[in-house]
């Protein structure tokens, strides 16, 4: 629960929304209450229910049961043409100051069984009548929560992804995306867009919508109007539509189908520019991570034509590197969303230079200078000591401290030596030491959102650094990145009891609000309780730094 309650307060500060009058009631299904409808267009009770479904009895969105305190009544008209009803169920009481529901399971349902690898789904379970998500359901694996190294911060990560999914980014919800680009007040005077996903001449769907072309020509350094985001291929639907991103164009995406560990992904720029061009949100466009995969690169960037030659950001063959942060050593790998195209991945154990605890110490820091630490960031390089027996080193990735002096400029240490100068995209020598540092361009001391995670509680820039650089998001950072003054941000939390179903519930009161209900009870999930209107989304698979992937499935 605290890491929901993490997740659910970063996009609170990220997303505001206009408040649902009074108390927030969903709508039961009239397919599932009803066992005949009124359709002939003379008859008073047109297409409202004439007999009821002696088995129904309740709602349910993803296998989560929705209790009847939180859905409008329902009722049978016996006569095409006397408006008299009878009522079925009565109004709940709904729930107070509350904009959205999420409704939250965890279990080890036949699904996570059935797919060994899943590790959460989830699913909108009903829209308001400008198509915004009024409710969805998340389904937590039980089992996978086990998994050696996942941390609370991948659960952080992975209830961000589907809250993400739930709220909008979907491929069941584009069609549903309104322009009120010309409005006054957010969901007032807007219009549907005509189509916000088309193919490119090379095949490639992408996501083309005002905020997001913007976010893309910022990011790739590129003025065409036809960039677009694109859309990940390898899980697109028949229609060739993905809910995630190109992971070759936006690697280290919270919304890319495979993620690597929390300290690699980042809420990125082009996320936050779609959820303002649902026209349902005011995003503050300004909270948005620096996405440094790819940046300034050029439209072609990315592309099956130019990701296999070698270059800063992907790599040839299967040797050894620096994950492009920097972070971590790296090995030069593949995986079922890169189309072929190789980039550094952090290797499978002890991977991170700064953790301190990493040092091996069987004498090959010492043979190649490498120093561990909070400060330490990996470096290309095939620097060994002087007089060593040992051949000459081949360049591969290998840990030293750093600091930095300015914007793109900074300082590196090994083990015996002063601080030195490391000119950015430059090699240097280190005395005593035979061999080359290779000083990496446009990757560190230039953002200041990112750290290890052991120093983001401190200040983003390092012990002798110079003063924090701006980021370069202007275009993102304008007026429009700021919430509309009549939308609020979620501002507290209450915790509430719910006496049927469902054991606990947390109620977030406020413009942005969650009610998070918490289903700890054990179920077993069958074909005929999954709402017909519920989105199904495609795999995404969470990558943690060990050899195999857990994968998050957000159906």
């Amino acid at each position: 629960m605290s890491a929901v309650n993490e997740a659910v307060g970063k996009v609170s500060s990220l997303l505001s929304v206009r408040q649902v009058p009074d108390r927030l009631l969903l709508k039961r299904d009239i397919n599932k209450y009803c066992k005949f409808i009124w359709r002939n267009t003379s008859t008073i009770n047109h297409m409202k229910c004439g007999r009821e479904n002696e088995n129904y009895r309740s709602e349910s969105c993803l296998g989560v049961t929705i209790p009847d305190e939180h859905l409008s009544g329902c009722a049978v008209y016996p006569h095409p043409d006397k408006p008299v009803p009878r009522d079925l169920k009565s109004d709940g009481v709904g729930v107070p100051d509350t904009d959205f529901l999420l409704y939250m399971f965890t279990h080890n349902t036949d699904k996570c069984r059935a797919e060994s690898s899943v590790l959460a789904y989830s699913a909108h379970c009903q829209t308001d009548s400008d198509g915004r998500p009024l409710a969805g359901a998340m389904v937590m694996c039980r089992e996978q929560l086990s998994v050696e190294r996942y941390t609370h911060e991948h659960l952080v990560q992975t209830v961000l992804h589907e809250l993400f999914h739930v709220l909008g980014f979907s491929k069941e919800l584009f069609s549903g995306w309104m322009d009120c680009s010309l409005s006054s007040q957010i969901g007032l005077d807007c219009w549907s867009h005509s189509q916000v996903t088309s193919t490119d001449e090379m095949g490639q769907v992408r996501l083309y919508s005002p905020t997001v072309i913007r976010a893309m020509q910022n990011h790739l350094n590129y003025t065409h109007t036809g960039i677009g985001a694109p859309l990940e291929n390898k899980d697109a639907g028949s229609d060739g539509l993905s809910s995630h991103w190109e992971a070759r164009v936006l690697q280290g995406s919270i919304m890319t189908a495979s993620l690597m560990e929390p300290s690699l992904v980042r809420i990125d720029p082009a996320t936050l520019a779609a959820f303002q061009d649902t026209g349902w949100y005011s995003v503050n466009l300004s909270g948005a991570q620096s996405l440094v995969w790819g940046e300034g690169e050029g439209g072609q960037f990315g592309s099956l034509s130019t990701c296999h030659n070698s270059s800063t950001f992907f790599c040839t063959g299967s040797g050894w590197g620096c994950h492009y942060l920097h972070l971590h050593k790296g090995e030069c790998l593949t995986d079922q969303y890169l189309d072929g195209c190789h980039i550094f991945k952090p290797l499978a154990n002890a991977s991170e230079c700064w953790k301190e605890e990493n040092k091996r110490g069987n004498g090959m820091e010492e043979w190649s200078g490498e120093i561990y630490g909070s400060d330490s960031r990996c470096f290309l390089s095939n620097l060994n000591r002087k007089n060593q027996s040992t051949p000459n080193a081949s360049v591969a990735g290998h840990c030293y401290r750093h600091r930095c002096t300015g914007k793109n400029k900074y300082e590196i240490q090994v083990i015996d030596s002063d601080w030195l100068g490391c000119p950015a995209g430059k090699s240097i020598e280190v005395s005593g030491y035979q061999g080359l540092i290779f000083c990496p361009d446009k990757r560190l001391c230039k953002y200041n959102d990112l750290s290890p995670p052991t120093s983001r509680q401190h200040a983003n820039v390092l012990p002798n650094a110079a003063p924090p650089c701006e980021r370069d998001h202007d275009l993102l950072e304008r007026d429009d990145a700021t919430p509309h003054p009549s939308l609020i941000p979620l501002s507290s939390v209450a915790v509430v009891k719910a006496e049927i179903i469902i054991p606990v519930v947390l109620s977030i009161t406020a413009a942005f609000s969650l009610l998070l209900a918490a289903v700890l009870v054990y179920w077993t999930c069958s074909s005929d309780r999954i709402r017909v209107h519920a989105a199904i989304e495609t795999p995404y698979r969470l990558q943690l730094p060990i050899t195999q992937c857990t994968s998050l499935n957000s159906r």
